[in-house]
């Protein structure tokens, strides 16, 4: 059984994704939040899954658990049943901050323990999940729950070294990507093109652009160049995103992200 405590949006997406692959039946699926109408919508959204007030029932009966709280909530959980928790229950987090230490603080040296990373667009299906398990999590413990987190996107393992990073690249960046997505839109409306049209419009460019870069196999700057003819409107506006900096203030804001995910994770 898979225990989830929380059920926010990222808690939420992932058992959407879940139960739409098949790879578990929401009988198989167990939630507990603090709030009895959370619990009410959660019933509601997936049919058949089973609902907790209490956090201790995740700890007894899960061997899967889905830390999917908010990283501040994570030392009151796990106070309140980390000594619950069997040390062969696969324990997962996915808050931005939670090293894998922290966790054995709470929990113990012989506890497994997997330390992830999703972003938000698992809520369509489409994640980007690292993965990091401790040196009890066996083969087999990973590959299940590598298994959950592809059933919404697609997963990596990745050093823990790496993992703040990670959460610039994919974590954060979303929300630039809605930014540019926005700010393309706004231009089209400058422009003359409705904004009901220019959303969906930005968007689609933003999609199809990144289903090039995973379907070709081709480098990003091949595909740029090929958009770019000798003297045409595409290399203009390129040049002009040079001069104010597009690429280095992304760069940057990869760096400064990194940098606060490592304040967050006392690095």
């Amino acid at each position: 059984m898979i225990g989830f405590i929380g059920t926010g949006n990222m808690g939420s997406a992932m058992i959407g994704g879940i139960l739409k692959s098949g790879l578990y039946a929401s009988s198989d699926i167990l939630v507990s939040d603090a709030l009895p109408e959370s619990l009410e919508r959660m019933k509601k959204e997936f049919p058949g899954i089973g609902t907790a007030r209490d956090n201790g029932e995740i700890a007894a009966k899960a061997d899967i658990i889905i830390l999917a709280v908010k990283p501040h909530i994570y030392p009151i959980v796990l106070k309140e049943i980390g000594f619950q928790i069997p040390e062969n229950t696969l324990t997962v987090t996915i808050a931005a901050g939670v090293t894998l230490d922290r966790m054995t603080g709470w929990l113990s040296e012989k506890h497994k323990i997997i330390r992830t990373m999703p972003n938000t667009p698992a809520l369509v299906g489409e994640g980007m999940t690292a993965l990091c398990p401790n040196g009890n999590v066996g083969p087999g413990d990973l590959d299940r729950v590598k298994a959950i987190f592809s059933s919404f996107g697609v997963c990596e393992v990745l050093p823990e070294s790496q993992i703040n990073a990670f959460t610039s690249l994919c974590g954060s960046s979303p929300a630039w990507v809605f930014m540019m997505i926005e700010s393309l839109a706004d231009g089209a409306v400058l422009e003359g093109i409705p904004r009901a049209k220019a959303y969906p419009m930005a968007a689609q460019a933003v999609l199809g652009s990144a289903r090039m870069v995973m379907d070709l196999g081709k480098h990003p700057a091949e595909l740029k160049d090929m958009v770019c003819s000798p003297g045409g409107t595409t290399i203009e506006a390129v040049s002009d995103l040079e001069s104010h900096g597009f690429r280095s203030s992304l760069i940057e804001a990869v760096r400064v992200c990194t940098n606060k995910a490592d304040f967050l994770s006392g690095e």
